[in-house]
């Protein structure tokens, strides 16, 4: 609040509640997660989604990442219309999503879902391990399981 010149006492008059103001923050921050994944989809297809959200940078800048991978063991002990919000929200991005996968992917919210579930662990994993090199082998073996397991969900033909 300090850095931003207001006090306590002149922010959170605008929330009822502590839970709303961190609906409030877990919506926005999971509303932009989405705009740059769907971003990224679109202009270079799976491959760009994977290098932007397995990348270094997206590891070292905790601050400007994914919501889920900052928030969900604290996302899990909230109260039920925030985990709501975060259900709806995931739903949403997860049917954007895979509105943009190849036309032969079979179960392509399934496959998002198996997609982002490998992003989050991968990327809190690369953070969590003390120096690079181990954390960049993280971040390239889970891009190369996340290749993987998007084309398991191709269909043969």
């Amino acid at each position: 609040m300090s850095d931003a010149g207001l006090t306590n006492g002149a922010f959170y008059p605008h929330f009822d509640s502590k839970a709303e103001l961190v609906r409030e923050c877990v919506a926005d921050a999971l509303e932009g997660q989405a705009e740059k994944l769907l971003k990224a989809l679109a202009s270079g297809g799976l491959e760009l989604v994977i290098a932007t959200y397995l990348s270094p940078e997206h590891r070292d800048n905790p601050g400007d990442g994914c919501a889920s991978a900052a928030l969900l063991p604290e996302l899990a002990r909230q109260p039920a219309d925030t985990r709501q919000l975060y259900t709806d929200r995931l739903l949403a991005m997860v049917r954007q999503m895979s509105a943009g996968l190849p036309p032969q992917t079979r179960d392509p919210e399934g496959a998002v879902l198996a997609i982002y579930a490998m992003f989050v662990g991968t990327l809190q994993m690369a953070r969590a391990v003390e120096g690079t090199v181990l954390s960049d082998r993280i971040l390239a073996v889970g891009a190369d399981a996340v290749r993987a397991l998007a084309q398991s969900y191709q269909v043969k033909g």
